[in-house]
């Protein structure tokens, strides 16, 4: 390509040439000192193809530029190596702190990770912590039921009868509205005082329990009140359970009657909207209550089913669907004269919550026609569980029917798939108000072991999708002490507010009899669980002696983390567990699965693998070497695995003995305590501390100023050894400390920044300190103060040479501001010491360049000269001159990339704003080359824990529709106020308001809700990194007339790629643009119905308890009704005569067998 006749390069320089010094735009750093010399040239490590490309020539008798030959831009590559090998040598001072940390090699030891033992070690410190809360649980289930047993039940109870703490008392007297301060059912209510609590996060009265009652439950019905009665008892063995082990956390009693009986008493957290917290409903309740179920969920739509009784329908399903857990596997279906899924999924899968969704968004599409096949509906569904095929629970099975009524009892189909054993429960839903037969129904449920529910309006919903489990219950009560077997569930929001927790669950079974000689009593009474926060689980794992890249994780039976580094919900919502795979914790490959599997099945193992790691940052791909090691928890269903770099097999622990056996004072006495005072720092630089526990009464601060203020105040009070604080933080931080201002003393002080255009130099180092020089440079530090969470600093462990960092930038905002010497970019390494054959990486030491200042610099080291006062000389005519980087900059690009696909430096001025941004969104065409010539390669995957705005309200539902609206003429008409119509329509407005979000979203109360401004998402994230090649490397990209010659290299020692091309003539050649920021996924993540054609491995809890010989069927259901009150009727007839909103009043909705 010919352009006009410019200046000519001169010679080339000598490539042994040292660092240059450059002049910056302006002095901020005062005058420079010595310099000492740079270390020798580096040699060219790279294996180089032959030419791709000849030079393109130009006309004879012309002068002109060609693109540069290729050993032209490998000068250019070597002498960009030298000059940032030169730079680093002199100010970075790898070598000087290796001399410092041997001459101060009396002030530390070094110690051994030694794998086996420390993950054995930490297994058996939470099986200790577990086993504590186990024996708690057993002493509680055996007083509940011992409690209960000798409790005599009381028809006449009432509420004054019974005094107790009603956790939702106080909420309530605020509201002046509530319908219990009008009833004045508080005379028998509690009011209690309360401190705050740092343990719960809360305020608690450690002298009363709490009860907490669903909204839709009537206080005073005669089976709540007797419950009241009997659990009372608790309280005072939930007092010596705590007596007994002062680290508990809350104890609770879920009973199946929907209370809610916890200890200590603290006020229920009422949300803004209606509660609607059963405890029944709760993960941890479902797994302590039955044994794991395979279920297959058929809905009637025929023809016959059509306006508001479909809604039911539809509500039902979604409800039931709440009742599973992840033990659990399900199918939904729809049948008419033929049955077929509602959604993608084709068999059984499991009950997790990206699965319920895609059922819930799915069922919400059915219609009504045709007419009723039952013989279709059930075919399908013992089809679906007799698939041998398929991952299932294989424990209890069930086929769960919503229909409006019919006549045909399929005898023939349970004949054949279901009879004689019946291993197959069948529970049957007559949903709306109608006139049907039901007799059918409840043959089908009385005949298969199952159970007959009414659900003849909305606020029978709730109550009836949730009692099956009773009759999913009774094998676990009669099988008696072999069930009572303690269960630890995923990890789940607390609803009280003590963060994330993992539960340990046993069943509470009924053993009174109904009469001498009579059978033993089949129901269960509830749950017991104890919460245990994963807070006091890490503090178990080991602090800081792994290093930066080192950690424990621990994972359940499904495969779910219980612990890992990177289990960061950024939203929770307690009705849901939080449900995060190790594989997508980490980047899946085949090693890790073979972890998972062994872990999984309870082995013990070991293994090094090659792996990917995502940055800290999410912006980089690393490919590391990581040592995995894991072993059962015994008594429970988790595994603990532990994860080591090898560099991380030995650690620095600082041996301050002999300063503290002479210095018997405050810490501040301590040698090299001096530099970490703010008085030190204009001499020695600003110093940032970690911001970690060193004592027990240092108070936190987010901002590292008022953190250092607080700890030298402590540090004047507490001696060196005090008992309050950790040594090894401690003392570690004080040795780096010392070490760190050495390196001041030898290396920075006496070099002049500003004269190599650097912006501050630094160290950080595993004993939290991070040292930055001159004290100036701080005003514009960024990076974490805690090194452990510092991206630059993990990533420099993990790679050898030097780490380039640009300034992060998001394609949305407004590039940089390239104002006062501001914008710098950082690069650093790994300070790796051998001592005594032992190799560790204690610290990282690096500097910030001065971005405009090196861009100038970069010009000239890709130029055809030596030195910026090199004069340029014309391109005479006849002569033919290759261009370059600095004279050629408006022809030719000349760009650093680094290893995530991010402009580092370009020779472009405009583009110096867009430093840090991905490289194609500077310049596409050419970064889709890099990728289709193998220079990157792309690496994506999903984040389960993203937090995204809610959709607009329009997306969110609609008002119902379908439901009957009475005429005047109706309302004329007395008839129709006695009509079963007419009682339909009030029950519908009476739970409508209170459960509205079921069947329409609330615009203003999301608004006013803090909870629900943003949701959890699934986001897919791409990342880039070096791929396969390492050569220097020619390539066109073929566009016809648009076609561009480049050429990229890496560079040596770097994480950076050097790219030089031809600046784009047309845009002709936009074939396509790469993305790497992180979008939404709208069908929340990887494609569900693909996904669940290859499970990943889990086991089910290793206990099944769904058949016993003794088991009563005989109480299968029957038709219940409500009748409302008069007095109710009324009221609400006037509410609604009258044009103002009903008040909704108390519903008893009890099991026609929940007599204690």
């Amino acid at each position: 390509m010919a352009v006009p006749a410019r200046t000519c390069g001169a010679s080339r320089p000598d490539p042994a040439r040292t660092a240059l010094r450059w002049p910056s735009r302006g002095s901020r750093l005062g005058p420079g000192a010595r310099r000492p010399a740079a270390g020798p040239p580096r040699p060219l490590a790279l294996l180089l193809p032959p030419l791709l490309l000849l030079p393109l020539l130009a006309a004879p008798g012309a002068s002109a530029y060609s693109f540069p030959q290729q050993h032209t831009m490998q000068h250019w590559a070597r002498r960009l190596e030298q000059e940032i090998d030169g730079v680093m040598r002199i100010f970075g001072g790898v070598q000087q702190l290796r001399e410092i940390y041997k001459d101060n090699r009396n002030l530390f030891e070094v110690q051994e990770n030694e794998p086996q033992k420390l993950v054995e070690k930490v297994a058996g410190d939470i099986e200790s912590l577990l086993d504590r809360k186990v024996q708690a649980l057993k002493r509680l289930a055996d007083a509940a039921e011992t409690f209960q047993k000798a409790h005599r039940w009381q028809d006449n109870i009432k509420e004054e009868d019974i005094v107790y703490y009603d956790a939702k008392a106080d909420a309530e007297l605020d509201d002046p509205e509530s319908e219990d301060v009008e009833r004045g059912s508080k005379a028998s209510t509690l009011r209690l005082d309360f401190v705050e609590d740092s343990n719960f996060k809360n305020k608690v009265n450690y002298s009363y329990t709490a009860v907490q009652i669903p909204t839709d439950i009537y206080k005073g019905s005669t089976v709540i009140l007797n419950e009241l009665n009997w659990t009372e008892a608790l309280e005072n063995v939930f007092m010596e359970n705590r007596r007994q082990d002062p680290t508990l956390l809350w104890q609770v009693f879920g009973s199946a009657t929907g209370v809610t009986r916890y200890y200590p008493a603290t006020p229920w957290r009422a949300p803004k909207k209606i509660d609607l917290y059963d405890v029944r409903r709760r993960p941890w309740y479902i797994q302590g209550a039955s044994s794991p179920k395979d279920m297959v969920i058929i809905v009637d739509v025929s023809g016959s089913v059509s306006g508001l009784t479909l809604k039911l329908m539809k509500t039902s399903v979604c409800e039931m669907l709440d009742t599973l857990s992840d033990d659990d596997y399900v199918n939904v279906a729809s049948f008419n004269e033929k049955a077929q899924p509602v959604s993608c999924f084709t068999h059984l899968v499991q009950a997790n919550v990206r699965n319920k969704k895609v059922f819930k968004e799915a069922v919400q599409g059915m219609v009504a026609k045709g007419t009723t096949g039952y013989k279709a509906g059930f075919e399908y569904a013992f089809d679906q569980l007799q698939n041998p095929n398929i991952t299932r629970a294989n424990c209890n099975k069930m086929i769960m029917m919503f229909t409006d009524g019919g006549e045909d009892r399929v005898q023939d189909v349970f004949e054949k798939y279901n009879w004689p054993n019946r291993t197959v429960r069948v529970f049957t839903f007559s949903v709306g108000q109608h006139n049907y037969d039901v007799t059918p129904l409840q043959w089908m449920a009385c005949t298969n072991k199952g159970y007959y529910f009414e659900i003849p309006s909305i606020g029978a919903i709730r109550i009836n999708t949730q009692e099956y489990l009773d009759v999913l219950g009774r094998p676990m009560v009669l099988a008696g002490k072999e069930a009572k077997q303690v269960q630890w569930t995923n990890v789940y929001e607390d609803a009280l507010g003590l963060g994330m927790v993992v539960t340990g669950t046993l069943p509470v079974f009924n053993l009174t009899q109904d009469g001498p000689g009579e059978k033993k009593n089949q129901l269960i009474l509830g749950v017991m669980g104890i919460d245990v926060a994963l807070n006091d689980i890490k503090r178990l794992t080991p602090n800081y002696t792994l290093g930066a890249n080192g950690y424990v994780f621990a994972i359940d039976l499904n495969g779910y983390v219980l612990l890992h580094p990177n289990l960061k919900p950024q939203t929770t919502n307690f009705r849901e567990p939080v449900t995060l795979d190790f594989l997508d914790a980490e980047l899946e490959d085949e090693n890790k699965e073979e972890i998972r599997r062994s872990m999984i099945d309870g082995n013990k193992g070991h293994k090094q693998i090659r792996t990917l790691v995502k940055s800290l940052d999410e912006r980089y791909i690393d490919e590391v070497t990581r040592n995995y090691t894991w072993v059962p928890i015994r008594s429970t269903n988790y595994s603990l695995g532990l994860v080591l770099p090898p560099y991380s097999t030995f650690y620095l622990q600082a041996n301050l003995s002999d300063q503290i056996l002479q210095v018997k004072l405050p810490i501040s006495k301590l040698k090299d305590f001096e530099f970490l005072l703010p008085s030190s720092f204009e001499s020695e630089g600003h110093v940032f501390i970690a911001p970690r526990e060193y004592c027990k009464d240092l108070n936190a601060s987010d901002n590292n100023t008022e953190f250092l203020k607080n700890f030298i105040e402590l540090m004047e009070k507490v001696t060196p050894d005090s008992k309050q604080c950790n040594n090894f933080l401690l003392h570690n931080l004080i040795l780096d400390t010392g070490i760190t201002q050495q390196l001041v003393e030898r290396v920075w002080r006496d070099q002049d920044l500003n004269t190599y255009s650097l912006l501050a130099v630094f160290a950080t180092t595993d004993g939290g300190i991070t040292r930055v020089f001159p004290n100036k440079a701080a005003e514009d530090w960024t990076e974490n103060p805690e090194p452990f969470n510092a991206s630059f600093y993990r990533r420099s462990l993990d790679n050898h040479g030097y780490v380039f960092k640009p300034p992060q930038q998001d394609a949305l905002l407004r590039p940089l501001e390239l104002e006062n010497d501001t914008v710098g970019i950082l690069v650093s390494t790994a300070v790796e010491l051998s001592l005594g054959g032992r190799t560790l990486r204690p610290a990282v030491v690096g500097v910030k360049l001065d971005l405009e200042a090196w861009a100038e610099k970069f010009k000239v080291l890709a130029s055809n000269r030596t030195h910026q006062d090199q004069p340029q000389k014309q391109c005479g005519p006849n002569s033919h001159c290759e261009m370059d980087c600095e004279v050629n900059n408006e022809d030719l690009l000349c760009v650093l990339i680094d290893d995530g696909g991010f402009l580092v430096l370009s020779n472009q001025n405009h583009q110096w704003d867009q430093v840090g941004r991905f490289f194609s969104e500077v310049d596409a065409n050419l970064m889709l080359a890099l990728y289709n010539n193998s220079f990157y390669t792309r690496k994506e995957s999903y984040d389960y824990q993203a937090a995204c705005a809610p959709l607009p309200p329009g997306s969110l539902g609609a008002a119902p529709r379908g439901i009957f609206v009475p005429t005047i003429a109706d309302f004329l008409n007395l008839a129709w106020w006695t009509s079963a119509a007419a009682w339909s329509l009030f029950q519908q407005l009476l739970y409508g308001l209170i459960y509205h979000s079921w069947f329409q979203a609330d615009p203003a109360e999301a608004e006013g809700n803090p909870e629900v401004r943003e949701s959890s998402c699934v986001m897919k994230q791409t990342q880039y990194y070096f791929g396969s090649v390492n050569a220097s490397y020619n390539a066109i990209i073929d566009c016809g007339n648009c076609s561009r010659l480049f050429h990229a290299q890496r560079l040596i020692n770097t994480n950076l790629l050097f790219v030089v091309a031809e600046k784009p003539l047309c845009s002709q050649c936009e074939a396509g643009r790469l993305l790497q920021k992180e979008t939404h996924c709208p069908a929340d993540g990887p494609e569900q119905c693909e996904l669940v054609q290859r499970p990943r491995y889990r086991r089910g809890p290793h206990i099944c308890f769904d058949y016993n010989a003794t088991e009563d069927t005989s109480d299968c259901g029957r038709g219940a009704s409500f009748p409302p009150s008069l007095g109710v009727l009324v009221s609400l007839q006037l509410l609604l005569l009258l044009g103002l909103p009903p008040r909704p009043q108390p519903q008893v909705h009890a099991h026609p067998s929940r007599r204690l």
